[in-house]
């Protein structure tokens, strides 16, 4: 099952790797734990990789990685990088808050920001990924057993690895093997519409121009629902529109219903009610969430969860994918390090020590940003407006703790952007790998 090797100076031994779910975080683990030297495969439920979902962020803690991996080039080629962060008064378009983006994140975070359409970044992966993994899909999992361990896919096909990793996303199956059982979700009281809409179509009304003729990300916030808008494309606009949860259900793919989401905003700007009317179509999902996972390792540690499938994001802050990515960017440089199958469980203990808290922070931060933006208008409201207009007009040495604008926080900023999964790896190694790498000391490995 492994395979001996020697890389550069250090005995290294090729586990059997097994990735399920061929999302963002699946092909990046695929590929970092691939190029490591791994034989990794992954198994993809669906019959084919098409568009599911929109817009995504990356911010200068991905695209730091993207740039190191060779393909940030690729981002530029077919996305956008937005010049700023401006939030609205959602009845007038008033502005109370405003960011700047563009090169004031590779001054201060030493990496770009930029906004792209999920099936860019999909593409994008994928062909990092391909060469160093096998891609199985229409390959459902529908049993493991964690101690083997081994899969089963519903063509009764069964699969043994040395590891296996769960990147099945928000219903992930492998969640519920490690866990030992289900782990619902809770509604979070909200619901989004997503759309797409050609960029043309707001050039051509002079009150929408101004929208997108400069590069920006823009959010109409108000009582109980907010509108974000930004380029993915040169020629696409993405909208996502969060109101109160009417009974959509949790999907990526569900149609809603053009005429309520209208009505959901009738009371936001003008502006808004052209940008609605241009919407042809739009996917309605139910947002859940799910407190943080108390662990996300097997007992018997053979098992682990990456992405959503251990801590799925509330849109609020923009790093589900980012956090995905940092997952499969720690695997890939731990697992560079393993000789001896015996180590697999020391360094998904290790994994799971480097991520937990981060991600578990960032949950945080999105859960504030909901209750932040919905605010109905009356006292928390205006003095949240206060707050963002003042990281508007102060110096701006000041470092903002606290502001409502989160992105205006600068040491909130520094830990989110700034940080570096890769070096944090590298980091842990250069402190503890000698307990991995002793099998006496492993099982004394210090938490961080």
């Amino acid at each position: 099952m492994t395979n001996n090797s020697v890389l550069g100076s250090a005995f290294f031994i090729s586990l059997n790797i097994v990735i399920v779910g061929c999302g963002l975080g699946g092909l990046t683990a695929a590929y970092k734990l691939g190029m490591a030297g791994h034989t990794v495969t992954v198994l993809e439920r669906a019959t084919a990789l098409g568009e599911v979902g929109a817009g995504i962020q990356i911010t200068p803690n991905v695209s730091r990685l993207l740039h190191r991996w060779g393909v940030l080039n690729r981002v530029g080629n077919v996305g956008i990088r937005p010049l700023g962060l401006t939030f609205l008064r959602y009845q007038n378009g008033e502005r109370v808050g405003y960011t700047p983006l563009g090169d004031h994140m590779d001054r201060n975070h030493g990496a770009p920001y930029y906004h792209i359409h999920r099936a860019d970044l999909l593409d994008i992966l994928y062909d990092l990924a391909r060469p160093y993994a096998t891609i199985r899909l229409d390959a459902r999992v529908v049993s493991v057993d964690p101690s083997a361990p081994t899969l089963t896919l519903h063509s009764g096909e069964v699969i043994t690895a040395d590891l296996i990793i769960g990147a099945d996303g928000l219903n992930s199956m492998i969640r519920e093997v490690v866990m030992g059982g289900p782990f619902p979700a809770v509604p979070t009281g909200d619901a989004a519409y997503r759309a797409v809409i050609p960029v043309a179509e707001l050039e051509n009304d002079p009150e929408l121009k101004t929208l997108v003729e400069t590069p920006q990300m823009t959010a109409w916030i108000g009582p109980g629902r907010h509108i974000v808008m930004y380029k993915i494309r040169p020629k696409h606009v993405n909208l996502v529109m969060c109101h109160p949860d009417r009974g959509a259900i949790e999907s990526w793919t569900a149609q809603g219903d053009i005429d309520t989401m209208r009505h959901e905003f009738r009371e936001f700007e003008p502006r808004v009610q052209k940008i609605l009317s241009l919407v042809p179509l739009a996917l309605e999902w139910r947002l859940m969430d799910r407190d943080p996972i108390p662990h996300w390792i097997h007992p018997d540690g053979k098992v682990a969860l990456l992405g959503d499938a251990c801590h799925p994001m509330l849109p609020y802050r923009a790093q589900g994918a980012a956090m995905a990515i940092e997952d499969a960017a720690v695997l890939g440089v731990l697992f560079s390090r393993v000789s001896d199958p015996a180590q697999i469980g020391c360094l998904l203990s290790a994994y799971e020590t480097i991520r937990i808290r981060r991600a578990t922070n960032t949950h945080m931060a999105s859960r504030l940003n909901q209750k932040t933006f919905h605010y109905e208008d009356g006292p928390e409201q205006q003095a949240r407006d206060a707050s963002m207009r003042e990281a508007m007009l102060r110096d701006s040495a000041a470092d903002h703790v606290g502001n409502a604008n989160q992105w205006a926080d600068v040491q909130k900023s520094i830990e989110q952007f700034s940080y570096d999964a890769e070096l944090a790896a590298e980091n842990w190694w250069k402190e503890n790998g000698k307990a991995v790498l002793d099998p006496v000391d492993s099982s004394a490995l210090p938490d961080q």
